[in-house]
Formats: structure tokens, sequence, C-alpha cells
């Protein structure tokens, strides 16, 4: 059903979500949380990650820290390409494909949404804010992007404890979900494939995130999956509802207008003979 999308409707609808999203995020920011409440959940994950065997993100980083270069380019990967790409998956689907549309509209706000659940509830601190025993590099800080985190305003307008779940790494998914059924040459469909672990990489060798915040992004976007679906079959099955009773009512309108004589019945060939031209 994509008879009542409108572009103009669609972009408030983004950008008042987007707008909510952004004010109730830095609500819960790193002004407004203890850095202890937030370390005390990172050493959390840490040990999670260490039961398991996979607390791997300082040795990944350290391996590249040499590179200069190469690290600017994964902080302006990180900083850039989650709303870049993001946004053209919406303008993608909204031209393209209108009848996938609404699904993955909900999906991402969902998904979006319940991000928004963990950042409130959960306030962790980054890798890059560790103290320094634990080795990491704030590659932000140290190699410079298009922006920093260490300025006042900044440190005042954004959460930066807003890392469980990793919306970089679900959102990344999602463009995923949206590209490679869509896009046409084989080399698109596995660059669409690989950017949620490009993404991965990135969130970690700029050390924004832990592997398990990735984690925690895949199972949102799984929530966010569920609920766009259901409600594309609601719209779908309103659709088929609306469609069958509007029907019904043609039918019946035009039963009631033969038995009132609105209808003529057509003439016999005699009659319209006798009746003339």
């Amino acid at each position: 059903m994509t008879a009542h999308l409108r572009w103009w409707k669609e972009a408030i609808y983004v950008l008042a979500f987007y707008g909510v999203y952004s004010w109730i995020r830095n609500q819960f920011g790193s002004e407004s949380v203890s850095y202890e409440h937030a370390f005390d959940n990172a050493k959390e994950m840490i040990q999670v990650e260490r039961w398991l065997g996979l607390y791997h993100e300082e040795t990944l980083q350290e391996w590249f820290l040499d590179d200069r270069w190469f690290i600017q380019f994964w902080n302006l990967f990180y900083g850039t390409f989650h709303f870049v790409v993001t946004t053209f998956c919406i303008f993608w689907l909204f031209r393209r494909f209108k009848d996938r549309y609404t699904k993955y509209r909900t999906t991402l706000a969902v998904t979006t949404a319940l991000a928004l659940i963990g950042f409130a509830t959960y306030p962790l601190l980054p890798p890059r804010l560790l103290p320094e025993s634990y080795g990491f590099v704030d590659t932000l800080r140290v190699y410079g992007g298009l922006w920093s985190f260490d300025s006042g305003t900044m440190q005042k307008i954004s959460n930066q404890y807003a890392a469980m779940p990793s919306l970089h790494f679900g959102w990344s998914m999602w463009c995923a979900m949206v590209l490679v059924p869509t896009v046409r040459r084989p080399w698109l469909k596995v660059l669409a494939a690989s950017y949620p672990a490009l993404t991965l990489f990135a969130i970690m060798v700029t050390a924004n995130h832990y592997w398990i915040d990735a984690a925690g992004g895949a199972v949102i976007l799984l929530g966010g999956w569920l609920a766009g679906s259901w409600w594309s079959r609601r719209l779908e099955a309103r659709g088929i509802e609306r469609g069958a009773t509007q029907q019904d009512g043609w039918v019946e309108s035009g039963e009631a207008r033969h038995r009132n004589g609105e209808l003529a019945r057509p003439l016999p060939h005699a009659e319209r003979s006798e009746a003339g031209p």
C-alpha cells in the first residue's frame, strides 16, 4: 500500500523523529550521568567479553595506530557514513521501491527507538574514554577528524555514553538489508553486504565501541524488523479489507438501483426499432 505516501510528509516524519531522538538521547548524556556509573558498566561488558575469550579490541586497534592516514580515514568513516548511507537508503527506497518503503522505514524507526532505551538505561563508557591502563587511544582526539568531543559545547550536547547498543552497527545492517536485494550490479551487492563488517571495524579501531555493542545493535534491528514486518502486514490486510468492503458497496449499490428502476434494462431489438432511433 503506497498510494498514501507523500515525500513532504515523509520528510517531516523523518526530521521530527530524528529531532526527538536526538533530544532524548542527549538528555542522558555525559553531563547528566556520572563517569563512575558508565565505567562500572564498561567493566561489566569487558568481563563478559573476557569470559567469552573475545576481548581483543585493544589489540585490533594497536595493529593500525602507526598509520595516521588510515586512522583518520576511519575517523571520517565513523563520523559520516552512518548518516550519509542511511539517508541515501531512505531516499532510494522512497523513489525506487515504494512497495518496500513503509516496512523498512518502520524497521529503522523502531530500531532507533529501542536504542534509546539502551542509552537511557545502560550508559556505557566507550573504550576511548577508559583509563590509560586499558591501552586504548582516543583516535579522534589524537589523530583528528571533522569534530572533537573535547570541545565544551560538544561535551554538553552529546551523549558520549550512548554506546550500548551500537546504532552505527544496527543502521549499517539495515542499510545492507535495503541495498543487497535492490541493487543490480554484483560488485554493488558485495559492497553493500560488506558495509556492516566495515562499520564493525570502524567502531572498534576508533575505540568508540566494544564488539558486544554491535551485537546489541543486531538485537535491536531484529526487534525493529519484527515490528516493521508486523506493521506492513497489518496495513496490507487493512488495504485488502477496505478494497473488499468498497467492492461490496458497489455491488449493493448497483442492485439497489436495479430494484428502484434507476438502471433500465435494455429494450429488446423489436422494441428498440419501434421506439425509434
